[in-house]
């Protein structure tokens, strides 16, 4: 609760009377800590949304927004993205003057998305806290605060004062200085820090505590770019080695959605007889191509161009959605057991914002 205060207050630089709009789930983690918790332990005005951001249309955060007044918004940039395929129809006509602060959580942003969000949805004067954390840190661990500290696009910036990141390499040896990446640690404990999990502690502390030594270990891996502004590069274990290389997904995923064509897009990796692994990529297209050969050739030569040939995908495969929950969180070990063929046993699809997409990308597998 401390924490999630603080870093409420901190972050997003609250101000007595604003109103708080977090787009959140209440049933995740983000929805009962930062439109519950944080907000209301603050006494600030919180509000909550039951429902999707395209119905009635893709103008409903923003309607939200100006019918409510509200300062502060807070949402995913899966929905960001998704919100950006319908281009600025529903923007247009929407005042959003209201809006001082702007935030993004849930997964890294890409640059394409950040830079529409700022310029159509802020108006170019809200900064954009780019927020990093997990449901173990009990809150926001890295973050820019807004108007205080300097944004940048695709990137969480600098740490909250009090927190201690490091980058480590393979063998838990701290990475020092800039131009950096590696696997992101914490080496000093927090108030928000989890202290077990309930009826099994060997699993807190075999998780988080002791891949590398005194210190929690987030998954994530990320890089500290010259002026030491962090940018979280995704999930350790979504790092593809493709014939020796290893490639993130969160990486590639953002080289494709730079194509103007793309609307969102989800990597995987699956069994390659002769790289080890391939990538494997799932493109939501709304482009002018119609000949989807020619829309792939296009999305080959932007991800070489942005990365290299090495992490050109060798499957895509055009969808019409994503497995995604209520929140906006892209299921991509749903999308991984597609890849590898192994459909039989795809876990509870049920609690996905449209489980029916599911099957849809089945029928469709390369």
């Amino acid at each position: 609760m401390v924490w999630a205060n603080y870093t409420f207050v901190n972050v997003f630089q609250y101000q007595p009377g604003q109103i708080h709009f977090c787009t959140a789930d209440i049933g995740w983690i983000t929805g009962h800590s930062y439109i519950i918790y944080g907000p209301l332990s603050a006494g600030a005005t919180t509000l909550m949304f039951e429902g999707i951001p395209t119905y009635p249309d893709a103008g409903r955060f923003w309607d939200i927004a100006d019918k409510f007044d509200v300062d502060i918004l807070y949402t995913a940039p899966t929905a960001i993205r998704s919100l950006m395929a319908f281009g600025l129809t529903h923007v247009k006509d929407k005042k959003l003057d209201s809006l001082k602060v702007l935030g993004t959580v849930g997964e890294p942003i890409n640059e394409e998305a950040w830079h529409w969000y700022h310029k159509n949805i802020g108006k170019e004067k809200c900064p954009v806290v780019d927020t990093w954390w997990q449901t173990e840190t009990g809150g926001i661990m890295i973050s820019n605060l807004a108007d205080v500290t300097p944004h940048k696009p695709a990137h969480a910036t600098v740490p909250l004062p009090g927190v201690q990141p490091c980058l480590v390499d393979e063998n838990g040896k701290e990475i020092e200085g800039n131009n950096v990446g590696g696997n992101l640690c914490i080496k000093f404990p927090w108030p928000g820090m989890l202290r077990t999990t309930y009826g099994d502690h060997e699993r807190c502390r075999l998780n988080y505590f002791a891949t590398y030594d005194n210190m929690y270990f987030t998954g994530d891996g990320c890089l500290r770019d010259e002026e030491g502004n962090y940018r979280i590069t995704g999930r350790v274990d979504d790092v593809l080695n493709v014939s020796g290389h290893r490639i993130g997904t969160a990486e590639v995923e953002n080289a494709i959605n730079m194509h103007a064509g793309v609307v969102e897009s989800a990597v995987v990796g699956f069994p390659h007889n002769i790289k080890g692994q391939g990538i494997y990529a799932f493109v939501i297209y709304n482009g002018h191509h119609g000949d989807e050969n020619l829309a792939r050739e296009d999305i080959l030569l932007t991800v070489s161009r942005i990365i290299g040939s090495i992490a050109k995908p060798d499957k895509i495969q055009f969808v019409t959605g994503l497995p995604k929950t209520r929140s906006g969180k892209i299921m991509r070990r749903i999308l991984r057991k597609i890849a590898e063929g192994e459909t039989s046993d795809l876990g509870d699809t049920t609690t996905l914002l449209d489980p029916a997409v599911v099957d849809e990308i089945k029928k469709g597998k390369l």
